[in-house]
């Protein structure tokens, strides 16, 4: 039987000051390096969710010990050559897209097929932007269809190689700059566009040969194989993807304010800052600080009644906000005015097909929509919402996002809501029900 979650009231008003879970994109990028470290490492607020440990017990099944605490965990790594492989080795990442595919370059010093797979949403995610590159790196595959799951093995001839990539994917980036540190000692270079930035910080934190020369377009950086680094310590901060949910929710109702303390601000991931204060958001930006390379604050909201449209600037960087959008439809359903959204193409290749779930969401309260090619879309905002009908929210391919927007929409709008597999919020955000409960809000 499947759960569900009952909302049937308007959260009340609100003043709090909160912290929130550490960061998922860091969490995991952290597991995977400690493990390639030499000797142990330590993260403090390393998110607990189920894509984290997800990626905790692939590493272990790599033979890296790690050691989860109540505030801290500990990864024992054993060098860029330390993974023990197994026969009939499998790596399951769940529903996690970023662990899969940052896990696929633990095969490359692999002499064994190892399968990497995931649930039955991840199996219908596109694994062929990772194979070109793990391909030209020395890497095998059979069986290759493009999706989960892969089997590839690695080679004793590992090389490095040139690549330009076109999607603004961080998680490409960071399987080819992980790939280049396990090839020879010599240089990679990469031309992509412009995405999440925490790999190359970390790199540059660990003393990992890497430099990055930036453009309007495109970054380009070269990086120098088979360098060797210590374990590390490391305070992670909070997720501004599950800070956003947050955000929303304070923006959307009334006579409420909200301060979310020490959230990882790295300009790549603050699109939705900077999308909903041109919107006349009043969202600050407080106590910022520098972390090891990665930009903190303190996160203020307080709510407002009269947003205005925007047509997003078709030269505005879509990844700094990629898993936001639905949220910011949310947003622009509510402002005076048209908006407009285009590039968003890679939306649709998340865990469910967010684009089209947007025009689901906003057709069900009654918004008008219109697509922009398969890449965008036009909101005809309306300011005086209110919902009063009964509304169910399920088939959404268990996507946390999804879940977490339509709660969001539910204590903001009114009406009564329905919906299932909730437990689908784990996945990033593990005390986001906790939270909501601990603001006012009513989930039965």
């Amino acid at each position: 039987m499947n759960k569900v979650i009952r909302i049937n009231d308007k959260i009340k008003p609100f003043n709090k000051t909160i912290n929130i879970d550490g960061d998922k994109s860091l969490s995991i990028r952290f597991a995977i390096l400690a493990s390639l470290a030499e000797g142990k490492s330590r993260a403090f607020n390393l998110l607990k969710s189920e894509d984290v440990l997800n990626t905790l017990n692939c590493l272990k099944k790599l033979g890296i010990k790690i050691i989860v605490k109540k505030n801290y965990c500990e990864i024992f790594g054993k060098g860029l050559n330390g993974y023990f492989y197994k026969n009939n080795l499998t790596l399951n990442a769940g529903n996690s897209g970023t662990a899969a595919r940052l896990l696929s370059t633990a095969a490359l010093n692999s002499p064994k097929f190892i399968r990497i797979t995931g649930d039955n949403s991840l199996k219908k995610r596109d694994m062929k932007r990772i194979i070109k590159p793990l391909e030209k790196f020395g890497a095998q595959f059979k069986k290759n269809k493009g999706t989960l799951p892969l089997f590839i093995k690695g080679s004793n001839r590992l090389k490095p190689i040139k690549f330009s990539e076109n999607l603004g994917s961080a998680q490409v980036k960071s399987v080819i700059l992980i790939s280049a540190l396990l090839s020879s000692n010599k240089i990679t270079i990469l031309k992509c566009k412009p995405s999440r930035t925490h790999t190359e910080l970390l790199f540059k934190y660990l003393k990992i040969p890497i430099t990055i020369k930036k453009t309007n377009k495109f970054d380009y950086i070269k990086i120098k194989g088979k360098k060797s680094f210590k374990g590390f310590n490391y305070k992670i901060p909070g997720d501004i993807s599950s800070a956003s949910f947050l955000i929303v929710l304070t923006l959307l109702s009334k006579n409420s304010k909200l301060t979310i303390k020490n959230i990882n601000v790295n300009p790549s991931r603050t699109g939705i800052i900077t999308i909903l204060n041109k919107m006349g958001a009043t969202i600050k930006l407080k106590n910022k600080k520098i972390y090891k390379g990665e930009n903190t604050a303190d996160i203020f909201i307080k709510s407002i009644n009269n947003l205005k449209a925007i047509n997003l600037p078709k030269n505005f960087n879509n990844s700094t906000a990629i898993d936001e959008f639905n949220l910011i439809f949310l947003c622009a359903a509510l402002a005076k005015g048209v908006s407009t959204f285009q590039g968003l193409l890679e939306l649709q290749s998340k865990e469910s097909k967010r684009l089209d779930w947007g025009f689901k969401m906003l057709k069900m309260i009654g918004i008008k929509s219109k697509k922009i090619g398969n890449h965008g879309i036009r909101i005809w905002g309306n300011p005086n919402l209110k919902l009063n009908k009964n509304y169910i929210i399920k088939d959404y391919l268990k996507d946390h996002r999804i879940a977490m927007s339509s709660i969001v929409l539910a204590l903001t709008l009114g009406g009564n809501f329905k919906i299932y597999n909730p437990d689908s919020i784990k996945t990033s955000f593990p005390s986001f029900k906790r939270i909501i409960k601990n603001l006012g809000g009513k989930i039965n």
